[in-house]
């Protein structure tokens, strides 16, 4: 399996993550904000239960610390959290690392730290969290991957299954979706759709 998969959910709870482990996506990010140390233990802890046994990969958001203590394998970090993060202890405890980037300078941020994999964003607009970056749009994909070279690049931000296609041909290795699962009138048809399409892409 590749990682992160082409289809890659990013989620609030321990439920939702147990509902699209058993619908089979390979990568679900658990994006929990604004959470204790105790709490970040808990809630990590819960989500490896879940996907133990399984072929999905759990990707823990920001909690580094518990992400280690629990025994992840998988981190992502926002530039915020990357840069008070302890990238030894990281890479001691072998988890793999995706950055989140916005702009040319956290771009070379991000590389620095030798990430498994680079996401941009948002890619077009989005309501989920007040953001003080522009749209980034297709076209910067393909720049992008042309700069991060064999690192995967995701794309997140706003970004919709019918517009999947043209990200994916711009250069895109994987796409991050929020809204387009956790909004959607039926989600579990909508994420059956997504893992479909990925799979004609891939």
């Amino acid at each position: 399996m590749p990682y992160p998969d082409r289809f890659y959910p990013v989620v609030d709870s321990v439920a939702w993550v147990e509902r699209l482990t058993k619908l089979g996506v390979g990568t679900v990010q658990l994006r929990a904000k604004d959470l204790d140390d105790a709490d970040a233990l808990a809630i990590v802890r819960d989500g490896l239960a879940v996907t133990r046994g399984t072929p999905t990969k759990l990707v823990v958001n920001d909690y580094w610390r518990a992400a280690i203590e629990a025994g992840a394998a998988h981190l992502h970090l926002g530039q915020e959290d990357l840069a008070g993060a302890d990238l030894a202890a990281i890479r001691k405890a072998r988890l793999t690392l995706g950055i989140s980037t916005h702009d040319d300078t956290e771009l070379e941020t991000a590389l620095a730290a030798r990430p498994d994999y680079v996401a941009l964003g948002p890619i077009f607009f989005t309501t989920l969290k007040a953001m003080r970056f522009a749209p980034q749009g297709v076209p910067k994909i393909a720049a992008w991957k042309k700069r991060v070279g064999d690192i995967p690049l995701v794309a997140i931000g706003g970004i919709k299954l019918e517009q999947a296609a043209d990200i994916f041909a711009a250069g895109a290795d994987s796409i991050a979706v929020v809204s387009d699962v956790t909004r959607n009138a039926d989600p579990d048809a909508r994420v059956k759709a997504w893992l479909e399409q990925v799979a004609e892409t891939a």
